[in-house]
């Protein structure tokens, strides 16, 4: 229990110091966020804004990680797939932010190739999980065998949460705000499953996200970009899988389903009839345009992350 604490204010504090000169760094070279055409009009206002600042998050959580589970002597093989994965997928984010850069528009990666890009770095840890547990998937004490499914699932939770945390990333603040207590309900799930590397690297993204909140509140000096939310969010699904409480996943990660949902239902729903069910999508611009603060909005999202952290916590206690 204290190597989870030692792991969380770690990275807080490499958060909060490697900010002030990232964010110097970026606005001296001009790299800031092109905002989408579609986007609300109060959006407007955020062009020019410093982006990549998963660049300094991911970068804390990885050195905390590290010292943190060498301190714990937890520093096994599951340790350095999630960190590889997570490497992997900051790069892909990465470029994904680059390409926006230089093409002074909010036009990254194509679908398609960030989604195969996404796809092969969650094999890494579909493939490790397999090796080691099988083929089964558990829920509390319980535990099923869905043989050649497996993969097909591993894989859909990782690159899936990945594209939800990806999408949820629109509001100064609602990302690392709803990420918190998503990865904290990470951490407690792999701490009573005996999981306790999973833990520790879910307890420094808790601190990295607290710290990272001190220049992304409104209004935000610096977003994450792609770089950070394509990585969290595969992280959340590598913690999962490797954590063994992939079922649970979309309960602690219900704002994240949410989000992802809301522009399912929109694109279906404006394919088949022409007409929209939100304002817009993801929904928390649906809120926006419905006359509700930035503010009030992240705050919301994340007392209702919070819930759903702790039924999935109970959840496990209870099957």
């Amino acid at each position: 229990m204290i190597m989870l604490c030692v792991g969380l204010l770690l990275s807080l504090v490499l958060c909060l110091l490697l900010g002030v000169p990232y964010i110097d760094f970026l606005k001296k070279k001009t790299i800031g966020q092109y905002v989408l055409d579609l986007a609300p009009e109060a959006h407007a206002k955020k062009q020019g804004t410093p982006t990549t600042g998963g660049v300094f998050i991911i970068t804390a959580v990885i050195i905390s990680s590290i010292v943190t589970l060498f301190m714990a002597q937890q520093m096994g093989n599951s340790s350095w797939i999630i960190l590889i994965t997570l490497i992997f997928m900051a790069f892909a984010g990465l470029q994904d932010d680059y390409l926006k850069i230089k093409g002074k528009e909010n036009k990254g990666l194509s679908p398609r190739g960030k989604l195969v890009r996404q796809i092969l770095i969650a094999l890494i840890p579909t493939i490790y999980a397999m090796q080691h547990y099988g083929c089964i998937i558990t829920l509390g004490s319980k535990s099923f065998d869905i043989g050649f499914l497996y993969p097909v699932l591993a894989v859909f939770v990782i690159t899936g949460a990945s594209n939800a945390y990806n999408l949820t990333d629109g509001l100064d603040g609602l990302a690392a705000s709803t990420g918190i207590p998503a990865f904290l309900a990470c951490g407690v799930l792999a701490y009573l499953n005996g999981h306790i590397d999973v833990a520790i690297i879910s307890l420094a993204v808790v601190g990295a996200l607290i710290g990272f909140l001190r220049y992304n509140k409104p209004k935000a000096q610096v977003f994450m970009g792609d770089t950070g939310s394509l990585a969290l969010g595969g992280l959340l699904g590598s913690l999962a899988v490797i954590g063994r409480f992939e079922l649970l996943l979309a309960v602690f990660g219900g704002v994240f389903v949410m989000e992802t949902l809301s522009v399912m239902i929109q694109v279906t729903s404006y394919k088949l009839t022409g007409k929209r069910v939100f304002k817009m999508s993801p929904i928390h611009h649906h809120f926006e345009l419905c006359g509700h603060s930035e503010k009030r909005i992240v705050i919301e999202f994340a007392i209702v992350s919070f819930i759903l952290s702790a039924i999935a916590v109970g959840i496990n206690f209870v099957i």
